[in-house]
């Protein structure tokens, strides 16, 4: 049975839950709360698995804090034998308009310290990604502010189907693999 590992970036602790830069942690309560599964507290992070049509989904949501996510990533690849190629990685991107989603087979890390953190401990930038726009609407020296600030009263209205469509996208990329995730999901 093929393995997955899907790591949703975000910050533990009350202060970050609603945070644009935890929407990675959001998707995967998302998806745990549909399926009805509960995530578990385990070494560096916190862990649901997930059956879908035949394949087995590892959840984590690290608990490292966003700057040191590819130390919970790998050890997890290790402790459960996930290769890098079943590996999704689902992040914040201030690039993207706001419910953006892109998935990206490769590529730098943008500014982005989960993604640094992943591509320095892996020594690799061949890691599937799924980019959620965050927009960037924050004047010049504001970005740590709004990475770390809630959502508008309007975003988070229009928040859900943008969230639901990445679900869709974990289970595509586990069933049907990245490039034909990426034809039919890019850009919708």
């Amino acid at each position: 049975m093929s393995k997955f590992l899907i790591a949703g970036l975000g910050n533990i602790g009350d202060e970050y839950t609603n945070t644009r830069h935890n929407i990675g942690f959001r998707v995967l309560d998302s998806l745990a709360k549909k399926e009805e599964i509960a995530f578990r507290t385990d070494r560096l992070a916190a862990v649901a698995e997930y059956k879908f049509k035949g394949k087995i989904f590892i959840l984590i949501k690290p608990s490292t804090f966003m700057n040191l996510s590819g130390k919970a990533i790998n050890y997890w690849m290790q402790a459960e034998k996930i290769h890098l190629e079943n590996v999704l990685v689902i992040t914040d991107d201030l690039a993207l308009p706001f419910g953006s989603l892109r998935m990206k087979t490769k590529g730098s890390d943008g500014g982005h310290n989960g993604l640094k953190s992943i591509q320095e401990t892996l020594n690799n930038t061949e890691y599937t990604r799924l980019r959620f726009g965050i927009g960037s609407e924050f004047s010049k020296g504001r970005q740590v502010d709004y990475v770390l600030g809630t959502w508008t009263p309007e975003e988070e209205a229009a928040l859900s189907p943008r969230i639901d469509m990445a679900v869709e996208i974990i289970k595509s990329f586990g069933t049907i693999g990245a490039s034909r995730t990426m034809s039919l999901f890019n850009n919708k």
